[in-house]
């Protein structure tokens, strides 16, 4: 895995089935609205601009598609891939579940996940009627060992924070790699960090 690097693109990948919200979390994240209305997405690439090492970069976050009747496709995301991010529906536990393949093929690809920035989101948290609760999607969490956020794209809650966990992942995985490799050089460096403009 590329680490993130000043002026390059850093490339995440949202993953997650029909109707979870992906698109409105993107939406309201990069343009700081949200959409009532469901519109299915097969891939939409969005970008935004991170202050990255004292310089400047791109996040490039593509919205996949949620029918998977692309499966070329979603390993190509899986391999170019920097970081990745689940979202199901805490109102509907066949979205849960329907994640699971996704992460056992991502598991595939990448050699080594603990080197991965992997957060697991459950969104619709402003919605009453859950059939998930928190406990269940801190548990899988736990099971893929990666971080875990409830969100809702409609009320803005913890959208910001999916995107900040994930560069502080990034960060701590570089901060851990660069301290392994002091040892070697005998050199220090001062610890950088990514941070969302």
């Amino acid at each position: 895995m590329r680490p993130v690097k000043d002026n390059r693109d850093y490339r995440m990948a949202v993953f997650g089935a029909s109707n979870v919200g992906k698109s409105s979390l993107l939406l309201r994240f990069i343009e700081g609205r949200f959409r009532e209305t469901y519109i299915p997405t097969i891939e939409d690439v969005y970008r935004k601009t991170i202050c990255c090492n004292e310089g400047g970069c791109s996040m490039l976050i593509t919205d996949t598609t949620g029918a998977y009747q692309f499966p070329a496709m979603q390993r190509l995301w899986m391999t170019k891939g920097h970081a990745f991010i689940f979202v199901f529906s805490v109102i509907r536990k066949q979205s849960l579940e329907e994640l699971v393949p996704i992460y056992e093929e991502l598991c595939e690809i990448k050699d080594n996940l603990s080197e991965v920035p992997i957060i697991l989101v459950g969104n619709k948290s402003d919605k009453d009627c859950r059939e998930i609760s928190e406990e269940e999607g801190l548990e899988m969490a736990k099971k893929w060992n990666c971080a875990y956020l409830e969100t809702s794209a409609k009320n803005n809650h913890n959208v910001t924070e999916i995107f900040q966990r994930i560069l502080d992942m990034e960060t701590r995985r570089q901060l851990s790699f660069t301290l392994n490799t002091q040892k070697v050089i005998k050199k220090k460096e001062k610890k950088k960090r990514c941070s969302i403009m």
